[in-house]
């Protein structure tokens, strides 16, 4: 939190700090109800959509309230979903679950395959047709706040520092962005939400917030062995019955097929790599056959949150709110976010425009919580509330079938038999010691389906000027080699999956090594290291991934 200071200093009346599905769509419905407002939208990524990875299969009901005719104004959806099945894969086995058995809790009405990045260019382009202010390549590092007081807008990042943070040729001071409210729709574990959400105590009556990292390639398949509208979803291999998470293969339009793996981040083996697994997964011959003959286009990867319900913090703060997945509204059990995230933006839009229509500002807006639980994601969480912390503690195949016994309970008799089952433990403090485990062997990629990630990391078209701030910070410096690598082999080279952290050796002792320009934001050292040593924070705006299509 930070005071202006000598900064140049500009006003509007509402600021989003997040150009995704949830910011532009706050943006959109406050122009929509209140055009006579200023609306500003700030974005880190070089152009709208650039950082935006997802899935996905949308489901369209938060389309459908923002922008009714979305179809008829050639929103750049792809196929509707024509077959959803769920599997259960062992190493050399494919199962399928039969439609019936799944709960409603599990199904999407009138899904449609999309590409969230592309989506997201057109809500931007709709926003600004309705006159709202986006600027990308703008980083909000720090909250715009006196002392103990509200939150009055944010600071933007510095331009044209050194490494060592002195400043280069053609430097510029970052501004102040003063607001009468504002919405923080970074996405998960941002780090203006982290900051806000400790500063005020939001999380107070809250479990802790339990993440996922969601891995994706975009590959395009021979026709033979493309189904446009076909979407499959993976228990099983290769992840063992004490890991949570899952695999996904949509098959898009223009033989495009989205691919990846969810690996859950409250896993306990130090020796996991999420990415090796992800490579593991596309052996299976389930995978591997359509992929023979394939050409793949993009890579990328994202946290993304699994928690539900119990892990949604307070919304509203002294100044603002949190929205989207900010916030934690992934349904992860369903996969699904993008339709929560824009509903979440109308609640708070709809809070936001009511109170400052009475001239207010600066103040917590007492019903912004409300107006966005009741557009019917507390509904939809609710139902979905045990099916996490019943897989966490009794793995994948008991869990997801006392989960799905919980669910049909909702359904037929109205009431859970487990009530609503909480946590304790964040994702950091899951790992078990490195002498508890036998340490995972991944076999050297093929560079036909399987690859490093050196390869990978390319095609997520980063931009990243060496020459700036480390932007992934070390509490103490020594924690790595001192405390995590005796203790848990230093997890952090295998959680990553983009190749940033490096143990090395110079002069024959380990040292620890950073390389920032290698990392597509993903998050998950922020998350995963279990001695909270890793910060993430932004680097110079338009840093980082510009993704295509993802």
């Amino acid at each position: 939190m930070a005071e202006a200071g000598n900064r140049e200093t500009l006003s509007t009346d509402v600021l989003i700090v997040g150009a995704g599905p949830a910011g532009l769509s706050a943006a959109i419905r406050l122009k929509q109800r209140h055009p006579e407002l200023a609306v500003t939208v700030v974005e880190k990524a070089a152009e709208v959509g650039g950082h935006i990875l997802s899935g996905a299969v949308m489901d369209p009901a938060g389309l459908d309230a923002l922008i009714p005719d979305w179809r008829l104004r050639n929103a750049p959806v792809g196929p509707e979903v024509t077959r959803d099945t769920y599997h259960y894969l062992t190493r050399s086995g494919d199962f399928a679950f039969p439609h019936l058995l799944l709960p409603p809790q599990m199904r999407t009405a009138n899904g449609v395959i999309v590409s969230l990045g592309d989506l997201v260019r057109w809500l931007g382009e709709e926003a600004a047709g309705l006159g709202v202010d986006i600027f990308p390549m703008t980083a909000a590092v720090d909250v715009l706040r006196d002392g103990d007081g509200p939150v009055r807008g944010i600071i933007t990042g510095d331009l044209g520092l050194d490494h060592e943070g002195a400043p280069k040729p053609g430097f510029a001071q970052g501004i102040a962005l003063e607001a009468k409210y504002t919405l923080i729709a970074e996405g998960a574990r941002g780090s203006l939400a982290k900051a806000i959400i400790g500063d005020f105590g939001l999380d107070r009556a809250s479990a802790p917030q339990k993440y996922g990292l969601g891995i994706k390639e975009v590959w395009e398949i021979p026709a033979d062995r493309h189904q446009p509208g076909r979407v499959d979803h993976y228990l099983g291999f290769p992840l063992d019955t004490a890991t949570g998470g899952g695999g996904f293969a949509y098959h898009a339009q223009d033989r495009k097929l989205y691919l990846g793996l969810v690996v859950h981040l409250d896993y306990a083996d130090p020796t996991l790599s999420p990415f090796g697994e992800f490579q593991r997964f596309k052996t299976h011959r389930s995978i591997a056959r359509l992929l023979d003959g394939a050409t793949r286009i993009s890579y990328g990867a994202r946290a993304l949150t699994a928690g539900g319900l119990q892990a949604v913090p307070q919304l509203a703060f002294a100044g603002g709110g949190l929205i989207g997945c900010a916030a934690g509204f992934m349904n992860a059990p369903r996969l699904k976010a993008i339709h929560n995230a824009i509903l979440s933006g109308i609640g708070a839009a709809d809070a936001v425009g009511a109170a400052i229509a009475e001239g207010r500002q600066h103040d917590v807006i007492a019903d912004l919580e409300q107006r966005v639980m009741q557009t019917g994601i507390e509904r939809e969480l609710a139902g979905v509330r045990n099916l996490k912390p019943l897989w966490a503690s009794f793995g994948t195949l008991t869990g997801a079938f006392l989960g799905g016994v919980d669910m049909w309970c909702q359904t037929v008799l109205r009431f859970s038999p487990f009530g609503t089952l909480r946590w304790s433990k964040s994702d950091a403090a899951s790992l078990r010691p490195v002498s508890a485990v036998t340490p995972r062997d991944y076999a050297r990629p093929d560079g036909k389906t399987t690859f490093d990630r050196a390869a990978s990391v390319y095609l997520a078209n980063l931009a990243h000027d060496e020459d700036q701030p480390v932007h992934l910070r070390l509490a103490d410096p020594a924690v790595p080699v001192r405390d995590n690598l005796p203790k848990y082999g230093e997890p952090a080279p295998l959680y990553c999956p983009a190749g940033v952290y490096e143990l090395a050796e110079e002069g024959g002792a380990p040292v620890f090594r950073i390389h920032a320009a290698n990392c597509v934001h993903c998050k998950t050292c922020d998350i995963k290291d279990p001695a909270g040593n890793i910060t993430w924070v932004p680097p110079e705006g338009g840093s980082g991934p510009n993704y295509s299509g993802m």
